[in-house]
């Protein structure tokens, strides 16, 4: 969970990320303030399934194409990639196309988000045969 730009109302970001990890999901916010080069190290860094960003400045049209660009330019572009905050509906299908997996406007139940995260995120469930925790596996 990132915060990008100038924006520095993150109370919504702070708000999912609690519904993430409290739904069994780790969490990493980086904080405020964020390039989408630091995004996608702290991305890199953590081996991570989800970057979830909150933008609320309007500078949504140069900071997301370039976190997605950034994503695919690390070998990331499975990971899924997504937007939260204050976004016009016409800008919708634009931030789509360049990578954009889903957006949500204020408002959004973080139970729909929790939601999407599961349903398309699998690696970790994948990597893991059933019944045999990750740390059977490393032993």
């Amino acid at each position: 969970m990132a915060k990008p730009g100038l924006d520095s109302h993150d109370r919504g970001a702070k708000v999912v990320a609690r519904a993430l990890r409290d739904a069994g999901m780790e969490v990493v916010y980086t904080g405020l303030h964020q390039t989408p080069e630091q995004i996608v190290e702290t991305a890199v860094q953590e081996d991570v399934d989800v970057v979830g960003l909150s933008i609320l400045s309007g500078a949504h049209d140069t900071l997301v194409p370039r976190t997605a660009d950034l994503l695919r330019s690390k070998g990331l572009q499975d990971v899924l990639l997504l937007v939260g905050g204050i976004i016009p509906e016409e800008e919708v299908p634009w931030l789509r196309e360049r990578g954009v997996a889903a957006l949500f406007g204020p408002g959004t139940a973080t139970q729909s988000i929790v939601d999407l995260i599961r349903q398309n995120v699998r690696r970790s469930q994948d990597a893991v045969s059933p019944g045999t925790s990750e740390a059977d596996q490393a032993g």
